[in-house]
């Protein structure tokens, strides 16, 4: 199995301009890869296989930067034109911009080229960049690549991907537990407790207008306007960050306490088009949890069950099992015709959606 820990680093004057070096040279490879390919095609109707290692001939300062990473970019291109030829909805490979202010180069471990060392990370043609390394890799872990990439904000972090072999014993599931995605509180269970979601985007909204407008007023191409997209980038990372830690610890708090979790299986990006709460769905980032609860729960060898999304977890009575032909968003108290059961909507839906996913693992 994978796992990648994300640290922090610190790279000195030289070595920033070496990363962002690496960071243009990684993204024109891309492009004239992907530029001449499309022109062979339209002049002889055949596919071009070309190589980074062709280019260098002509542009010798690509032989000053990590061919590992170069070499990563023509990896990142064929694999662009395989979800097209596989997947249409993936969409043809579009060239990179260089005004994007998200880059990442990423390169592989060979002959101990990358290794950790007292406070640094030893990173070809970099030495050694300072890092701050918040917790310890295991022994028995092998390191495979690493991802450099610096954030809108202009910090830089590594990503490290180790592999290391698991041997996780599969648990029966003796305890469940059904969640139902709430707008307000991320998720209701089927215990009657909430998430209490802090909604930070909503708390930073303000501030971020404010920086905003500012922002707009900036001159295109000033040193104010630099500055100021930096303080947005920095908002936005702050409420990423808050974020990302709240989901974590709730996804670890679940993850410790049953054996099992039932969720449906929304679509959450349809979601967020079709009913026009964009900014409230995207603020929960409940796709975002169910992905950490997946992965936190395979690593202890349990199960998260996703149902159907159209199974009719509300409009159903979890006292009698009536199940209603209409039931409108907006009431938000579940009210059963047939046993006059009275009942939270969402309390109720993440009852039935434990007992289907029960159903299903028990089958």
């Amino acid at each position: 199995m994978n796992k990648a820990f994300k640290f922090r680093i610190y790279p000195n004057a030289f070595q920033q301009t070496q990363i962002a070096r690496t960071f243009g040279c990684v993204r024109f490879v891309y492009n004239r890869m992907l530029a001449d390919r499309i022109r062979h095609y339209e002049e002889t109707g055949e596919s071009l296989s070309n190589t980074p290692a062709q280019y260098k001939k002509e542009f010798e300062w690509l032989r000053e930067v990590d061919s590992l990473a170069l070499a990563n970019a023509q990896l990142n291109l064929n694999k662009a034109y395989q979800h097209f030829f596989r997947e249409q909805a993936a969409g043809f490979p579009q060239f990179k911009s260089k005004k994007s202010h998200r880059k990442s180069y990423m390169t592989n471990w060979v002959n101990n080229n990358i290794r950790l060392e007292k406070g640094s990370i030893i990173l070809p043609k970099l030495k050694a960049v300072k890092i701050k390394q918040h917790r310890e890799i295991p022994a028995d872990y092998r390191l495979k690549s690493v991802t450099v990439s610096q954030t809108p904000s202009g910090a830089y972090y590594a990503s490290i991907l180790y592999a290391y072999e698991s041997h996780v014993e599969s648990i029966k599931p003796e305890t469940f537990v059904g969640l139902d995605y709430s707008m307000q509180e991320l998720y209701i269970s089927s215990d009657g407790e909430t998430a209490a979601y802090p909604r930070y985007y909503r708390q930073s909204l303000d501030q971020l207008k404010r920086e905003q407008r500012k922002l707009s007023h900036c001159q295109k191409g000033s040193k104010n306007r630099s500055k100021q997209r930096l303080k947005v980038a920095q908002i936005h990372e702050k409420v990423t960050n808050q974020r990302k830690d709240f989901l974590h610890k709730q996804s670890r708090q679940i993850t410790n306490a049953v054996d099992a979790v039932c969720i449906e299986d929304l679509n959450m990006k349809g979601m967020s088009q079709a009913l026009n709460f964009g900014k409230s769905v995207s603020d929960t980032a409940f796709g975002t949890f169910v992905s950490m609860l997946d992965y936190k729960l395979k690593e202890q060898g349990k199960q998260l069950i996703k149902i159907d999304k159209w199974y009719p977890s509300s409009k159903m009575c979890s006292s009698c099992g009536e199940v209603k032909k209409t039931l409108v968003l907006s009431e938000r108290t579940y009210h059963c015709e047939a046993c006059g059961a009275v009942i939270n909507r969402d309390y109720n839906a993440s009852i039935n959606i434990r007992r289907e996913g029960m159903r299903l693992l028990l089958a």
